[in-house]
């Protein structure tokens, strides 16, 4: 007798269903998908305990008659493919004709169905793969099918799924996304017999993103427009400011279909580079639109992975992308209000500051970087005898000579250069009334921490250090041959670990053109003998000791990451810091130079420069509007 036999039909749907079926979510995928390819313009989602117990999907697409039906319900029976050749341009999202039966196989299982034509609909039930009933019914136009007691017959299966509000999550982070991907569909998702979600179907993208999100997030998306020979990229992405903590709110969608790719999340990493802190990512929709015959979508069970011809081109593509939308053209002078983050976007988090200390103790700082000492050296007695008030006609030679200070290294930066432009400076030299700032009216500093400005929409509040922190790195970055340098008229000897030592050993270029000069003096030991011009000379041991701390929390780090590296623990150490006291002047200067960086969203660790309180923001918090 033969050990080798055929298996029965009940257990191979049961296999076929857990390559199929690997959790509610992937019939709730699964049942979409059926619907957006009947052509359905709404469809209505309902589950019950994570849709264990109960999901209900409803569409008013094409529905099927009696004899479609019988055959929908056999395996590998499909309406979208009819030889293999199709599978190289496949436009409908399901065509293996897995679904149904998979399901079927493992829940108790219905279909009401009924064509527009037709008086009656056609009814099927299937309790785990075994046909109960077939017949005749009154139902709406358009297919409803119900699976309940999902994986009743398979427990091993069931005890492997996660907490009920995990899978709840997972069915609306995938209803979601497939709205997103077809925003011309009204979609409505009920859980629990509460709605969670729900998009208008207008065919606007941003309407559907603002249907599940709110229209706070749509005010801060950022438009995708991207097109060549055979790649097409649309869709938002939003400004750094509005964040989470997981990839679960960034969609890609592939010729309509939901995809998840490694490659494509590392491209938006990229062009994000430096505007993030390391746990935060921005929402993001790219809609791609790419030949057919350069993927394959058939290379995993639930088809969430695409196989790409060449994944370095649309790498590219997508960076590119990103990158012109969260950097606009031009370079030119930014309304900083346009950059800022809303106020609801930001959880409360209080850093203690150095206002006791100041207020007793103002901190010493060296004279030989004037364009990082610019706001401390150009503080003035009479300040202090007018306190934050603002009064344009205080303090002028102090502003002219701050002002001297950071226009000194025009020849350093492109940045400095465009502050040289002559209606600007004849601006900053009328002493009748201070102009706006990059569109925004310093007015004071609180907490000697931040400043506060004014806008045609609102109150506005700058992170001082942030913000300089943001308009150094930039200035660090563009330097076209080497970052200015000064010598250390007394050298630093770095006594240091292997690790450390051999780190120093293998940047000592990047970090020579960056404004570091290295040199190994000893066993275990190095000597630091110039350092960038913006860094105070006395914080020089402690800068350098800071990159290697950073460089060695990166794992193999990549030169873009040890430059991002070196230049942020710069310009961290170079920037005024909290307890600064600032003249009114001074804070516009601060804010004409941030409106003049490439991306003035976050400083280079992720934290917001500038938040907005919008004028109905303030009105709710004094109970002036609910």
């Amino acid at each position: 007798m033969s050990n080798i036999h055929v298996l029965d039909e009940n257990t191979i749907n049961k296999i076929a269903a857990g390559e199929v079926v690997e959790r509610p979510s992937s019939v709730v995928k699964e049942l979409m998908e059926n619907s957006i390819d009947a052509g359905a313009d709404k469809i209505e989602v309902e589950i019950m305990a994570g849709g264990t117990s109960f999901i209900r999907v409803q569409d008013n697409g094409r529905a099927m008659s009696r004899e479609d039906v019988q055959v929908a319900i056999l395996r590998h029976a499909t309406s979208k493919i009819t030889a293999v050749g199709d599978l190289e341009k496949i436009s409908t999202l399901g065509f293996r004709g897995e679904a149904l039966p998979s399901i079927a196989a493992v829940s108790r299982f219905s279909i009401l169905t009924r064509k527009p034509q037709d008086e009656l609909g056609t009814s099927v039930k299937i309790t785990g793969g075994k046909l109960d009933d077939i017949g005749e019914t009154g139902c709406a136009i358009g297919t409803t099918i119900k699976v309940e007691d999902l994986f009743f017959n398979t427990p091993a299966r069931k005890k492997f799924l996660k907490t009920t509000p995990t899978e709840t999550n997972k069915i609306s982070d995938y209803v979601i996304k497939l709205a997103f991907s077809n925003p011309q569909i009204a979609v409505k998702l009920i859980s629990n017999n509460k709605i969670t979600a729900t998009t208008p179907g207008t065919g606007s993208l941003k309407d559907a993103i603002a249907g599940i999100y709110g229209r706070t997030v749509e005010h801060e998306l950022l438009p995708l427009d991207f097109c060549d020979n055979d790649v097409k990229i649309t869709g938002f992405i939003s400004k750094p400011a509005v964040i989470r903590s997981s990839r679960a709110w960034q969609t890609f969608i592939v010729n309509g279909r939901i995809i998840s790719s490694r490659m494509i999340s590392r491209a938006i990493d990229n062009a994000y580079h430096s505007l993030l802190p390391k746990s935060g990512y921005p929402l993001a929709v790219l809609n791609i639109e790419i030949a057919k015959n350069t993927i394959d979508i058939n290379v995993h069970p639930q088809k969430i992975e695409i196989k790409f011809a060449d994944e370095s081109r649309l790498f590219k593509a997508v960076y590119k992308t990103i990158l012109d939308a969260v950097r606009p053209a031009g370079n030119s002078d930014h309304n900083l209000d346009s950059f800022a983050a809303p106020a609801g976007f930001i959880k409360p988090r209080y850093e203690k500051t150095m206002l006791q200390q100041s207020l007793h103790t103002p901190p010493a700082y060296d004279n030989a970087a004037p364009s990082a000492n610019f706001i401390r050296e150009s503080y003035s007695k009479s300040l202090s005898n007018t306190g934050n008030t603002f009064n344009p006609n205080a303090n002028e030679d102090a502003f002219k000579i701050a002002r001297e200070k950071v226009y000194a290294l025009k020849n350093t930066s492109t940045l400095s250069q465009n502050m040289q432009n002559e209606d600007i400076l004849n601006e900053l030299e009328q002493p009748a009334q201070l102009p706006a700032a990059g569109d925004l009216l310093p007015l004071g500093q609180i907490d000697l921490c931040y400043i506060i400005a004014q806008g045609e929409d609102g109150m506005y509040i700058i992170d001082q250090h942030a913000a300089h922190e943001r308009i150094l790195y930039d200035r660090f970055g563009l330097a076209k041959d080497r970052v200015v340098s000064q010598q250390l008229l007394v050298h630093v000897l770095l006594n240091i670990s292997p690790a450390e030592y051999n780190l120093l050993e293998a940047n000592k270029a990047a970090l020579y053109k960056l404004g570091f000069n290295v040199e190994a003096s000893g066993p275990e030991q190095f000597r630091l003998t110039e350092i960038p011009a913006d860094i105070p000379m006395d914080d020089a041991e402690n800068t350098i000791r800071s990159i290697l701390a950073s460089l060695g929390s990166l794992h193999t780090p990549t030169p873009q990451e040890i430059r991002h590296a070196c230049l942020a623990t710069a310009a961290c150490r170079a920037a005024i810091k909290a307890g600064d006291k600032l003249t009114v002047q001074q804070m516009k200067i601060i804010l004409d130079e941030l409106s003049r960086t490439r991306l003035p969203y976050t400083c280079p660790h992720g934290r917001p420069t500038i938040i907005r309180f919008e004028h109905r923001d303030l009105a709710k918090m004094f109970k002036r509007i609910q």
